[in-house]
């Protein structure tokens, strides 16, 4: 195995290390302790392990129902990517059991005697593990068993649509979780704020933090508008000849992406040039020489 090679796989351990190290402390301090699941197979886990009650550490339910579903990915999918997902649940299941031995202490009403600490700790279990999910999304395109459990169902039927299993998984943790936690209320909307706030929290972080504005431009005067934009906004400008097909008259479209700061500046800008014509959309993710 040559160099670049080691230094790929290190990288990828050290990735579904930190990954799982960020979930656990999410399980640990704030989801088991408070009483709710988690969703997809994490929280039918989770739900198992409250249900019996058996003399086991809770890592051992979400290894027994993850660990095959990884490895059967490992086998028929992708090697590489099962093996960095059966690490990933290693360290996520025993790092609770790390920051147990460690002597840390949950936050929970016992700990705290605050009411609203499950409230709490819902919110801050969907946004500590939704940063965990996206860090594994990011870089391995998969964080848990209902991915696994969706590409196994693709590859032995590729025609299937398994856009619902996702849904399917986490809309069965919610309903199974008020039979489990004794036909109470409560644990079921936490569920359901966790999933969301996670799910808010991944779509964020895959998103991209380079976000910009893309201006599209229809205007009369593409010099002056031009050096007036690079000037002020200090952003590049493309421009392009364009057909007005009402009136047949050619024209010079200017597009030029910029932060969300400048929209407000780049208004004024343009209403500066009359008989211009601008429309704007979100650019998710910006590449390359972009100016923040």
């Amino acid at each position: 195995m040559g160099k670049a090679k080691v230094k790929e796989y290190s990288f990828d351990l050290f990735v579904a290390v930190i990954a799982g190290l960020v979930v656990s402390v999410a399980y640990y301090f704030f989801q088991n302790s408070n009483g709710f699941a988690p969703g997809g197979v994490g929280g039918l886990a989770t739900m198992t392990y409250h249900f019996t009650g058996a003399p086991i550490p809770w890592a051992y339910f979400m290894l027994i129902f993850n660990i095959p579903i990884f490895v059967l990915v490992t086998i028929f999918v992708n090697k590489k990517l099962g093996a960095f997902l059966i690490v990933y649940m290693l360290v996520q299941s025993f790092g609770t059991e790390l920051w147990s031995a460690c002597g840390f202490i949950p936050y929970c009403k016992a700990n705290n005697g605050d009411d609203f600490s499950i409230v709490f700790a819902c919110i801050a279990t969907g946004c500590v593990s939704g940063l965990g999910f996206s860090i594994m999304l990011r870089h391995f395109g998969a964080s848990g068993g209902t991915y696994a459990i969706s590409a196994l169902i693709k590859r032995a039927k590729p025609a299937l649509n398994v856009a619902y299993v996702s849904f399917l998984m986490d809309s069965s943790v919610v309903a199974i979780a008020f039979f489990v936690y004794g036909m109470r209320i409560t644990p079921v909307i936490c569920t359901l704020i966790n999933l969301f706030i996670a799910n808010v929290v991944v779509d964020y972080f895959l998103s991209g933090m380079k976000v910009g504005y893309k201006f599209e431009i229809v205007t009369d005067n593409p010099e002056q508008l031009s050096e007036e934009l690079m000037e002020k906004l200090h952003h590049g400008v493309s421009e392009l000849k364009v057909v007005g097909m009402y009136s047949h008259t050619e024209k010079y479209m200017i597009v030029c992406i910029i932060r969300k700061k400048q929209i407000g500046e780049m208004m004024k800008i343009i209403k500066k040039y009359p008989g211009s014509f601008a429309s704007y959309s979100k650019v998710n993710e910006v590449f390359g020489r972009f100016r923040k």
